[in-house]
């Protein structure tokens, strides 16, 4: 077990030869330029931007965000599958840039599980205990532990082709497991899985983590298992760093719009709305609505000496309620999900989704909130998430 410091870590990937002939083409003199939303300089695309990140021992840490954010790419630089380019890693108190992966006692499961086809699940388990000249009884205790933990001590004997999906990522992190490494790395394993099965992994992950106490970091694009697994999560967008906090740290508090944006399902509404003052009271207003913020924004907006001025009010859907005295919209899709129902209807010249209980609502209610529907609908102000239209940072930040 250990704790991994890193310290500026910043990975750039170098030109090729026609790269580099393409920039000496291009006229005047311009070190830095935008492509595909990361920074291009002279040395290169930089996928990894100044990342800062302590990771105590025994943690489970998630990095999420979109395709291409950087990562994949960060969870193999700790792995030793990538050059650091730039910056510190260290695993306890060893700084481990320039030590081969097989010596960082770390352990990583893949995406696409790569168990070897002609192996037993036995031996896939055993296979690094082997190289490192284990003795037979101590593999074999290992190997037997592991599969009774994953609960795959009947597939055994079997080969992988045998195995479903969730039975093959299951082989895959006992191979990890045996060996009893510092740190376990885990790039998207439930991806390949279909919904029911991810959410039963989930809860093994979950299970597992208290089983073999060691630290986690764990990388996904899907930010319900960014909720669900990490006791703290790092949002990563085009190679920088957009937030660091607990799952509940970043659901209530998000640091600004991209968070914001990125974190809850279905994703935060987003209003223009202008940030108010009377009598000393913060307030927004939209839509013939006035929406004074609660007592914790209020604080927070003058610790900061907030000025009057034009927002994006951030709402999340499971915050809006039906109300008479709200603000006029029109249902354009009605979702009846059992205990609920998703509304997405349009007010002020935009799509907002809602979504309302219907565990005190009579079946015509229900059947009223349908297609073409006239509605009104408010939200108290603890509920409210004013961000900067200039800069998209959370004026509470």
């Amino acid at each position: 077990m250990a704790s991994l410091t890193l310290k500026n870590v910043k990975k750039i990937y170098p030109f090729n030869g026609d790269d580099a002939k393409k920039k000496k083409k291009k006229k005047g003199d311009q070190p830095e330029e935008k492509k595909s939303n990361l920074q291009v300089t002279d040395k290169g695309v930089v996928a990894v931007q100044e990342f800062n990140l302590e990771i105590k021992d025994k943690e489970f840490v998630v990095l999420v965000g979109p395709s291409g954010c950087g990562k994949s790419t960060t969870l193999r630089m700790i792995a030793g599958l990538e050059e650091i380019t730039e910056g510190e890693l260290w695993i306890g108190d060893r700084l481990v840039n320039d030590v081969a992966p097989k010596d960082r006692d770390i352990a990583m499961v893949f995406q696409n599980y790569a168990l070897y086809p002609h192996m037993t699940v036995y031996d896939n388990m055993a296979f690094a205990l082997k190289l490192r000249h284990t003795p037979k009884d101590e593999i074999d205790k290992a190997v037997r532990q592991a599969a009774e933990i994953l609960d795959i001590t009947q597939y055994l004997g079997r080969k992988p082709k045998a195995l479903s999906g969730g039975q093959r990522q299951r082989v895959a992190i006992g191979r990890a497991i045996v060996r009893s490494p510092q740190v376990m790395l885990m790039d998207e394993p439930l991806s390949n899985l279909d919904a029911k099965l991810r959410n039963q992994m989930r809860a093994e992950i979950i299970k597992l983590r208290e089983r073999i106490n060691t630290t986690f970091i764990y990388v996904t694009h899907d930010q319900t298992e960014a909720m669900t697994l990490g006791d703290r999560i790092v949002i990563m967008k085009d190679g920088f760093i957009q937030q660091i906090g607990t799952p509940q740290e970043v659901f209530n508090h998000p640091y600004n719009l991209f968070v914001a944006g990125f974190i809850g399902a279905p994703q935060m509404n987003m209003f223009d709305a202008n940030l108010v003052k009377r009598n000393g009271k913060y307030a927004v207003e939209l839509g013939g609505l006035t929406v004074e913020l609660s007592e914790d924004k209020q604080a927070a907006l003058n610790a900061n000496n907030v000025a009057e001025q034009v927002v994006t009010l951030g709402v999340r859907p499971e915050h809006i309620t039906l109300d008479q005295n709200g603000i006029d919209a029109t249902v354009d899709v009605h979702e009846l999900m059992g205990s609920s129902i998703h509304l997405h209807v349009t007010a002020m010249g935009r799509d907002v989704v809602m979504i309302i209980s219907t565990m005190n609502m009579t079946g015509a209610e229900v059947a009223a909130l349908s297609m073409g529907a006239k509605v009104k609908f408010s939200f108290p102000g603890n509920v409210c998430h004013v961000f900067s239209k200039e800069t998209g940072i959370n004026l509470e930040a």
